[in-house]
């Protein structure tokens, strides 16, 4: 029997619905900027983050969580391996920093949340340490101050020995021309920017796949690294691609953080167009072993992680080659992978060469 996220107990229906109830009463509190001289721009809602006008510019704000891959760390260091909470530390930000620039927002200020189960987990100064060293190292990529925080004790709340990672970002756009709009057209390409590896998504399947595993975290992935460490990459920042885009005015009409839900992420933009995929290149070596340790279904995988690419951007046609050129420069792994098609008002992913389709009923997070 295939394994499926909502199997290992995440389910979306009761998430995204709660999500767009806030939406819907957090709008009526929409009048309340105007005392502070601000105003909402339109289509901000529903969006990675949220935007606040002023005469000359906007602000982001982003309030995101690691979500359970700190318990892989745990595990793996509790079998003897080495502590991972450097990279947990960069996963945080990296979460929270990858949906702010999706509005072409950059960072200027991050915090971390960081609540457990009891204090003495901060007992463990070379764990506690390793977090702390790879969320300011996480900061510094983003090019944003470490700003603060919250540090709350939840006895009773949180299971004790246990961290619960989130926090949320401020960020500028200036001048307001370099916002992300998502004025998409027919025919745009669609870049892709290739993932670390699995990144901060899906882990809770991904756990239970290796609770599965006679060596659980220990098993040997084709050979090579262990599965624990496969998992516990730190997550990529493209907050460096979004910056040279706006240095070399290469114009992004939409971009996308590609984590909870898939690739159905790509079609998150709210106007309906197909998002055919036609270069989706080969899985990665994790994405391959945790299909055939499942087992988990290629169209589950798919709607459940990055499969690769971490952020997608779509671009007019004639600009494509300049956003490789950019995401180049920066060190990412880029390359055109399909386009924008209008279908009669169709809203879908479609990726022919693995025969797949997500249709828009699937993604309904506004």
């Amino acid at each position: 029997m295939s394994l499926s996220y909502e199997s290992s107990g995440v389910r979306y229906g009761p998430l995204d619905s709660f999500k767009r109830a806030c939406q819907k009463a957090a709008r009526t509190t929409t009048d309340l900027l105007a005392s502070h001289g601000f105003r909402e721009p339109a289509t901000s809602r529903g969006e990675s983050a949220y935007l606040i006008e002023a005469d000359d510019h906007f602000l982001a704000h982003v309030e995101e969580g690691l979500g359970t891959k700190n318990l892989v760390a745990d595990a793996v260091q509790a079998d003897g391996g080495r502590c991972h909470y450097r990279a947990i530390g960069i996963d945080t930000v990296a979460t929270i920093a990858n949906d702010l620039v999706t509005c072409g927002a950059l960072p200027i200020a991050v915090a971390m949340h960081a609540a457990v189960g009891d204090s003495g987990w901060f007992a463990d100064e070379h764990r506690s340490g390793e977090l702390v060293r790879g969320f300011a190292e996480g900061c510094r990529a983003a090019g944003a101050v470490w700003g603060g925080g919250e540090t709350p004790a939840l006895q009773g709340m949180i299971e004790r020995g246990t961290i619960v990672l989130a926090g949320s970002a401020i960020g500028r756009i200036a001048p307001k021309s370099l916002r992300i709009t998502g004025d998409v057209r027919d025919g745009d390409a669609i870049v892709f920017l290739a993932s670390s590896g699995v990144q901060t998504n899906g882990l809770t399947l991904c756990r239970r796949i290796a609770e599965g595993l006679p060596e659980r975290y220990a098993t040997r992935i084709e050979g090579r690294v262990t599965l624990g460490e496969a998992l516990l990459e730190p997550s990529t920042l493209y907050v460096a691609f979004v910056r040279e885009c706006q240095r070399r005015s290469i114009r992004l009409k939409y971009a996308a953080h590609v984590t909870g839900h898939g690739w159905r992420k790509l079609m998150r933009l709210d106007e309906p167009f197909v998002y055919e995929i036609t270069v989706p290149r080969p899985h990665p070596a994790i994405f391959r072993f945790l299909m055939e340790s499942g087992p988990v279904a290629l169209r589950e995988a798919y709607a459940t992680f990055n499969m690769g690419i971490g952020f997608a951007v779509y671009v007019a046609q004639p600009a494509a080659a300049a956003a490789l050129e950019a995401a180049r420069a920066t060190g990412y792994d880029a390359w055109v992978a399909g386009k924008v098609r209008a279908d009669r008002g169709r809203k879908a992913v479609s990726i022919p060469s693995l025969g797949l389709e997500f249709e828009g009923d699937t993604l309904q997070v506004r």
